[in-house]
């Protein structure tokens, strides 16, 4: 019996990865996503692999599996592929305590993000 399939929510010319649950701030997270979104695949690869941004090598192999997942379960051009989108949410907070002067407490907050990659294929130019 089961339930039935969802309905595709992106066009037949994207593909779509998702990476949850990073160990680095949103904030930080969106300045990596803000660098290759509106570039081709191979640029963003490139771009992302020559970031001195440690969190570029865990955002690379995310547009690597959208790549990947638009050639092989869309059968789309990987040469024509570039970044539609990249977004970034926020997920949860590990809040860390340390002690201070006089008996107090100083919170720390460590944040979490998710980020998802949206690849989509160019028009044929004539």
């Amino acid at each position: 019996m089961g339930k039935q399939a969802a309905e595709r929510r992106l066009d037949d010319t994207e593909a779509k990865a998702v990476l949850r649950n990073l160990r680095v701030s949103p904030q930080k997270l969106n300045l990596v996503a803000q660098m290759i979104r509106g570039q081709r695949a191979d640029k963003a690869l490139a771009t992302l692999a020559f970031s001195k941004r440690r969190i570029a090598r865990d955002v690379k192999k995310l547009l690597e599996s959208a790549i990947a997942n638009a050639e092989n379960n869309h059968q789309l051009d990987v040469d024509r592929l570039f970044v539609k989108e990249a977004f970034v949410g926020k997920s949860i907070t590990m809040k860390r305590f340390r002690p201070r002067a006089r008996g107090r407490v100083g919170r720390i907050e460590k944040p979490f993000a998710h980020i998802t990659v949206v690849v989509r294929e160019r028009e044929e130019q004539d």
